[in-house]
Parts: C-alpha cells; sequence; structure tokens
C-alpha cells in the first residue's frame, strides 16, 4: 500500500516508508499513567503522512530511518490524515538512518516549521484527542 491510497478510517494499514521529521514528544496524563506521543512525517515517495508515535515508539525511531507500518489504522484530526499504530499495530525499523532527504524534497526551512506547528495546548489536545479514539478501538477490539 502506498500513502496516496489511505483513506480516513482504513484499517489494517501495511506500509513501508522513510521517516522525515519527528516532533518534539509530548506528555500527558491519562488514567493515572503518563504517556508520551510525538507525531512523525513519513514519506513513500507517492506521498507524506503524520504518524503518531506512542511512549517506546518515540525512541526507536529516527529521522532517515526506514520503517514497517503493520496493522495501522488512518484516522483524521484538524482535517489532517494521521497513521498510527494503535493497539493492534506496530512500528518497526527496516533500514537505520540511509534515506537522506533528495533535491527533490527539499527540507523545510526553521521558519517554515515553526509557522507550521501548532500551539502547545493544541498538541496537547491532540494527544489526548488520539487517546480517547485508541482507547475506543481498543474497546471494539475486545
Amino acid at each position: 500500500m502506498k500513502i496516496s491510497e489511505l483513506k480516513i478510517g482504513q484499517d489494517g494499514v501495511d506500509i513501508e516508508a522513510v521517516v522525515r521529521d519527528i516532533e518534539e514528544p509530548r506528555s500527558f496524563s491519562k488514567f493515572g499513567r503518563e504517556i508520551r506521543v510525538a507525531n512523525a512525517t513519513i514519506d513513500d515517495g507517492s506521498g507524506t503522512v503524520k504518524l503518531t508515535l506512542w511512549n517506546q515508539d518515540i525512541d526507536k525511531v529516527s529521522v532517515n530511518d526506514k520503517i514497517k507500518v503493520t496493522n495501522g489504522f488512518v484516522n483524521e484530526f484538524n482535517g489532517e490524515k494521521r497513521l498510527t499504530s494503535g493497539r493492534v499495530g506496530k512500528i518497526e525499523v527496516v533500514e537505520e538512518g540511509k534515506f537522506e532527504q533528495t533535491e527533490e524534497q527539499p527540507e523545510q526551512s526553521e521558519e517554515t516549521q515553526k509557522a507550521e506547528q501548532p500551539e502547545q495546548s493544541e498538541e496537547t489536545q491532540e494527544a489526548e484527542e488520539q487517546a480517547k479514539e485508541e482507547s475506543i478501538e481498543e474497546e471494539k477490539v475486545e
């Protein structure tokens, strides 16, 4: 499957892509547990999508790694498609750090990156909303 083919609400997504960017992780508490979340931008040549990284996945993935998402789920937040591994999927590193940005895909300037980043309170709200959606999905699975 290709990123350009992803549809909101789609599950069972298996995809390989290169990590182009990882935002600073954020933390919040849910049911007395500390949860970490970070958004990464991934690219497979057909397009890009935000990938939500949860807890231990944040530490195992780096920029320019080629990763494989197995049994992922596509959701939407603030009008933007998001891919997540959720509770039933997994993220694994296929090849570490070998996939540099090319001329065809110029890196964003620091000013552009800052302009595109939402305010911290919105990011926290986003993380909590995604955690809530994943809890609902987990209840459906059980």
